[in-house]
């Protein structure tokens, strides 16, 4: 089948930029990305996902309230213990604190770890309503966005940006919320205690946030970098393990090595740049740190010899700073996975802002068409000033074949994605039975379609799945009776579980024939009025080949049928051919007639039977 990029195509109907909306650049431009686009948007396209279970939320923001309180009552007490019981040595005293203090934390990692359980419930269940939104949204979108993006690409946003996403949630909301409130609960504590150590120690929180923002710009920059290299090694890993027969056949395994260690490269530089900097943050709160506690000893000394406060006082107010300091770096600990989140976060709604396949007619479409499909002067461009089909008119009446033939890239394939909708047309119309497709549902009219493709895709999944996809509430009898007419009965009990044999991925246990009668198979359970080929017969041995023609005529019996052919032999009952070059008819008639023409198509034929050239 004609790729569609054949004919220079990459836009969708709409004219939307696919490759500008979902952030695509060319390698050279990747590094040239500061940050997300707009975090906090990310951050508040999230919190929909939340708010269903706000109520165990609220259960966890009270446990993370109870823990922190706790937390910060154990240095208080340390200080009263040594200016209560400690300097004036009395030891039962002490030792019903001691034993408070441990009753104490007890109580705080109890309550922490009912949180940290209510929060990791909380996030799978939204991350499991983002992963469905997400991957309901893609069902929604338009042929042509999944010819522009790749499977690897797609197939990271599904598992490495959510996984991003599910770091940051389920791990990092508990402990931010609880460093925010250990930190708030600090200072007001440090301030009720004195005032002047209070001062002292936020000398260090200016210095700290500035240090923060200066890596935070190169840490984002460096987040989504990542997270776009890792797409796009996606990329090459599963092109490279689905097409392992051609990579072997061709040796080519050299080559795809090389592109791997490229893209792995990329991906490992964009790696060491974005950790690098967000771990620049431990070393420096460690720093900090440690001057923090200097300034408090200092200072807190100084005030202790000159009587303004106790010994206990000084030692609640080093374990607080050193409790200050805790938290600052649980942030900078947890900052790269939350720049990770939120550029995982905007990647997914990327996805989702893609609007959906336009399809606003809900008109039903007859029970019984007879398959009068008519091009009436039909144009067509994939991008805007780049016209793919000219003016194309012809009719193909009920029951007939027609046969699409023609050099690659002349926009066979393009008149097949036109007539299924997979495209919309810019000008002119298509019927059937005197129906304008753009006034039948999508839907319904797929339901009149049959689809047998040179590349044959089949499901993981048993024999009989895969047949009754072509009609999902189709008795097993009905499947076999199907197999019967298109000769698949007899291999497919030949299987070691016959009809529940299980198929591996893309079917590679079955041969390029079984495939392709299985396929046919599908297609006449589905029962369509109008059936398209692409070349059904063009990868398959001569004896196999006869046994699928004669599965094809019993499939296009009484049914308009399109053939795309390669294969010009292959089309010599076909009631009309049109012969397409650079997206317009250029001959037209029979294969007989077309060939007493001695005109493009008769150059066409000898070229493949006669060895001659164009």
């Amino acid at each position: 089948m004609n790729s569609p990029a054949a004919a220079g195509r990459p836009d969708i109907n709409t004219q939307t930029d696919f490759r500008a909306s979902m952030g695509a650049r060319r390698p050279a431009d990747v590094g040239k990305i500061e940050k997300a686009r707009n975090p906090n948007d990310a951050l508040i396209r999230l919190l929909p996902y939340l708010l269903p279970f706000k109520a165990t939320i609220v259960l966890v923001v009270f446990c993370v309230v109870v823990y922190t309180a706790l937390a910060l009552a154990g240095p208080y007490l340390m200080g009263l213990a040594i200016d209560q019981y400690i300097v004036p040595g009395n030891l039962s005293g002490l030792a019903g604190l001691s034993a408070a203090m441990l009753g104490l934390y007890l109580l705080n990692n109890v309550f922490q770890t009912i949180s940290g359980w209510l929060m990791a419930s909380v996030s799978q269940r939204a991350l499991k309503n983002i992963r469905g939104d997400l991957f309901g949204h893609l069902q929604t979108l338009p042929m042509s966005f999944f010819d522009q993006n790749s499977t690897g690409d797609l197939m990271s946003r599904l598992t490495n940006d959510i996984d991003a996403i599910n770091q940051a949630v389920a791990q990092n909301v508990t402990t931010l919320l609880a460093s925010v409130l250990s930190m708030v609960g600090i200072i007001i504590t440090m301030f009720v205690l004195n005032h002047w150590l209070a001062i002292a120690s936020l000398i260090v929180l200016p210095i700290m946030f500035l240090f923060t923002n200066f890596v935070a710009r190169y840490t984002r920059r460096g987040f989504r970098d990542l997270q776009k290299q890792l797409g796009r090694l996606n990329g090459v890993m599963e092109e490279a393990i689905s097409g392992q027969k051609v990579i072997k056949a061709f040796r080519r395994n050299d080559s795809i090595l090389s592109a791997f260690r490229e893209r792995n490269q990329a991906v490992y530089i964009s790696g060491v740049s974005a950790n690098t900097y967000a771990l620049l943050l431990m070393p420096l709160t460690a720093v900090l740190g440690n001057f923090f506690v200097i300034v408090l000893a200092g200072l807190g000394g100084w005030l202790a010899l000159s009587g303004l406060v106790t010994v206990g006082i000084i030692a609640t107010f080093i374990s607080y700073g050193q409790a200050f300091i805790q938290p600052l770096r649980q942030l900078a600990n947890m900052y790269n996975l939350i720049q990770s989140a939120l550029a995982g976060s905007e990647r997914v709604f990327e996805i989702m802002d893609i609007p959906s396949e336009v399809d606003p007619t809900t008109s039903p479409v007859p029970m019984q068409l007879s398959g009068d499909v008519v091009f009436d002067h039909v144009a067509f461009e994939y991008q805007p000033g780049v016209p793919v089909i000219h003016d194309l008119t012809f009719r193909a009446k009920p029951g007939q074949m027609i046969a699409l033939v023609g050099p690659t890239g002349a926009g066979k394939t393009t008149i097949i994605n036109l007539l299924t909708r997979f495209y919309e047309i810019h000008r002119g119309s298509i019927t059937v039975d005197g129906i304008d497709l753009r006034d039948m549902s999508k839907p319904n009219l797929r339901k009149q379609l049959g689809l047998v493709l040179q590349d044959t895709f089949l499901f993981s999944g048993s024999v009989m799945e895969n047949i009754r996809f072509g009609k999902l509430s189709a008795s097993d009898d009905e499947c076999i009776a199907a197999a019967r007419t298109s000769n698949a009965d007899l291999f497919i009990r030949q299987l070691p579980n016959g009809y529940n044999t299980q198929l591996s991925e893309r079917a590679g246990n079955l041969s390029q024939g079984q495939r392709q009668l299985l396929s046919i198979t599908r297609a006449i359970l589905a029962d369509p009025r109008i059936l398209i080929l692409d070349e059904a017969t063009s990868s398959v041995d001569t004896r196999t080949e006869v046994r699928i023609q004669a599965a094809l005529l019993r499939l296009m019996r009484g049914r308009t049928s399109f053939v795309i052919a390669h294969r010009l032999s292959t089309i010599r009952d076909a009631n009309l051919v049109l012969v397409i070059d650079k997206g317009r008819i250029v001959e037209e008639g029979t294969h007989q007639s077309l060939l007493d023409k001695r005109g493009f198509y008769f150059d066409l034929y000898m070229s493949q039977f006669k060895g001659q050239t164009i």
